[in-house]
C-alpha cells in the first residue's frame, strides 16, 4: 500500500452531459477540497435558488434501484453517483467537492473513463496529511436468495472478487478479482460500461428509468447478442462493470477500505447492505492511519489503530 497521504485535485474541472435515467442535461464541476473534507456533492439548481450539501456516505443513500442515489428527492438528491465515485476511489482521491446543477451525474460513455480523462487534465496533488483507512476486523455478510455480499479482513489491500451469473449465453457466468490500485483500476476496470437488456426498455421507460440511455452510453443486449456496433471493450466487460459499481458504492464507507469484498449476483442494494452490516457493530472495524516506512517508502497500514469507531465514520 503506497498511498500514505491524502490527495485532491490540482484545479477544478467541468463535465457536461446527460443523465442516463433522467435524460436531463447536467453540468458538473469537480473542485479541489481541503484535507479531511472527503467527497461531498453540492446540489444546486433547486427550487427557490437553494443549494444542498450532501456527504457521499452510506447514511445518505436513499435509493439503490438500478443506480445509487444520495440525498432526498424532495429536498435535493443526486442519482447515479457510482461511476464518478469509482473513478475517485480507483485513483485514490480523498477530497473533492462535486458541484452539480441537476438530479443525476452525467452518464457520459457509461464507464469511469471520461471522469478519469477529466481528472488527468488538471492532475492530482498530495496534501501532506496522513490518509486513514477503515480496516475490516471481522467478516460481515448479507444474503438475498442465492445472492450474497461479504467483507472479510485483509491486512494489506482492498481486494474485490465479484461474480455474476445471468441466464443468457451473451453473459453467462463471469468472475473477476483485483487488488485495487490506480494502475489496476485504469487498466482493468475503468472502461467497462453499464449494460442493459433491450427486452426491458419499455418497462424501464414506463417506470421513469433509462430515459437518457443509448448505444453511446450503454451496452445493449438483444436476443442474439450485443447491439452496439463496436462490440465489447473487454471480453468480460459485464463483470468488470459490476466490479466498477462495487468500487463506487463501497467508497460510501467514507474512507478507503482495507479488506476483501466478495459478491455473487450482487448489485447496488447488496453493496449498500454490506456497508450497513459493517457499521452495525463497532467490533467489525477500526480506523487506521497510513504511516510511511522509512526504509522502503511504503505505507505501513495498521501501525496506528485509532480508537475511533462508528460516530466518526458516519
Amino acid at each position: 500500500m503506497k498511498q500514505s497521504q491524502q490527495t485532491t485535485l490540482r484545479a477544478a474541472v467541468t463535465l457536461i452531459g446527460t443523465g442516463v435515467h433522467s435524460g436531463d442535461e447536467v453540468k458538473m464541476i469537480l473542485h479541489p477540497a481541503e484535507a479531511n473534507h472527503g467527497i461531498a456533492f453540492l446540489r444546486t439548481g433547486l427550487p427557490g435558488g437553494l443549494d444542498r450539501l450532501i456527504d457521499a456516505r452510506h447514511l445518505a443513500v436513499t435509493a439503490t434501484e438500478l443506480c445509487t442515489v444520495i440525498g432526498d428527492r424532495d429536498t435535493g438528491a443526486v442519482a447515479t453517483i457510482e461511476h464518478l465515485m469509482a473513478a475517485l476511489s480507483g485513483l485514490g482521491i480523498d477530497n473533492v467537492l462535486v458541484e452539480i446543477d441537476g438530479p443525476e451525474v452525467p452518464i457520459l460513455d457509461g464507464s469511469s473513463e471520461p471522469y478519469i480523462d477529466a481528472i488527468d487534465q488538471v492532475g492530482i496533488v498530495v496534501q501532506g496529511v496522513t490518509r486513514r483507512y477503515i480496516k475490516v476486523l471481522k467478516p460481515v455478510r448479507v444474503t438475498q436468495g442465492r445472492a450474497f455480499a461479504e467483507l472479510l479482513p485483509n491486512e494489506r489491500a482492498f481486494r474485490l472478487d465479484v461474480e455474476i451469473d445471468f441466464q443468457t449465453p451473451v453473459i453467462g457466468r463471469q468472475r473477476k478479482a483485483i487488488d485495487l490500485s490506480p494502475s489496476v483500476f485504469r487498466r482493468e476496470i475503468s472502461r467497462a460500461r453499464t449494460f442493459g437488456f433491450m427486452r426491458d426498455v419499455e418497462k424501464l421507460w414506463s417506470a421513469g428509468f433509462a430515459l437518457g440511455a443509448s448505444l453511446e452510453n450503454t451496452v445493449a443486449i438483444g436476443d442474439d447478442g450485443i447491439m452496439n456496433p463496436e462490440g465489447l471493450r473487454y471480453a468480460d466487460e459485464f463483470v468488470r462493470h459490476k466490479l466498477l459499481d462495487a468500487i463506487g458504492d463501497l467508497s460510501l464507507a467514507g474512507l478507503p477500505l482495507l479488506g476483501t469484498y466478495r459478491s455473487y449476483c450482487g448489485g447496488h442494494r447488496m453493496n449498500f447492505s454490506v456497508l450497513e452490516a459493517l457499521f452495525s457493530s463497532r467490533s467489525n472495524y477500526a480506523i487506521v492511519d497510513a504511516t510511511p516506512r522509512r526504509e522502503t517508502g511504503y505505507a505501513d497500514i495498521g501501525s496506528a489503530v485509532a480508537s475511533v469507531f462508528a460516530p466518526e465514520v458516519h
